[in-house]
C-alpha cells in the first residue's frame, strides 16, 4: 500500500527499561535487538529517536496528525545509526503517543517502521517532562 496507515506494522514489541540516566522504550522482533529506541536523557530532558542503519541527515515522523522532518545525524559509539534529538516537550512526541494506534519512522535508505503507539513511548516521553 502507498499509505503507512494502510500497511501492516512492522513485526516487533516495545520494552520498557530504566537506568540511571532516565529511560527508554525499544521496538524490536527480539530482546536481543532494536530497529528503533526512543530514549529519555532525564538530566537534559532530551528525547532521541535512534534507528541502526546507515547515518543519514533526516528522520520523518508521521502519525495521525501529520508528518514531520527532524534533522539527524550520525549517532556517536559503534553502530551506524541516525538519531534525532527532541526537547521532551516537543508536541510531536504527543501525536507519536496519541496517534491513531500506529505512527511511522522514516530514514532515507532504510525501510519505513510502522510501529504501534503503546503506552512505552508516551511512558518514556512523561519520564522526561516529570
Amino acid at each position: 500500500p502507498a499509505d503507512w496507515q494502510d500497511r501492516a506494522t512492522t513485526a516487533g514489541d516495545w520494552r520498557y527499561q530504566v537506568d540511571g540516566a532516565g529511560s527508554a522504550a525499544l521496538f524490536g522482533a527480539d530482546g536481543q535487538s532494536s530497529l528503533l529506541i526512543i530514549r529519555c536523557d532525564r538530566p537534559t530532558r532530551r528525547i532521541t529517536l535512534l534507528r541502526p542503519g546507515a547515518a543519514q541527515a533526516a528522520m520523518t515522523v508521521r502519525t495521525s496528525y501529520g508528518a514531520v522532518n527532524w534533522p539527524a545525524g550520525a549517532a556517536p559509539g559503534t553502530i551506524a545509526a541516525t538519531e534525532a534529538t527532541r526537547a521532551a516537550s516537543d508536541a510531536t512526541l504527543d501525536q507519536i503517543a496519541y496517534s491513531r494506534g500506529r505512527f511511522a519512522v522514516e530514514v532515507q535508505g532504510l525501510e519505513m517502521l510502522v510501529l504501534p503507539s503503546w503506552a512505552e513511548v508516551g511512558r518514556v516521553v512523561e519520564d522526561c517532562r516529570g
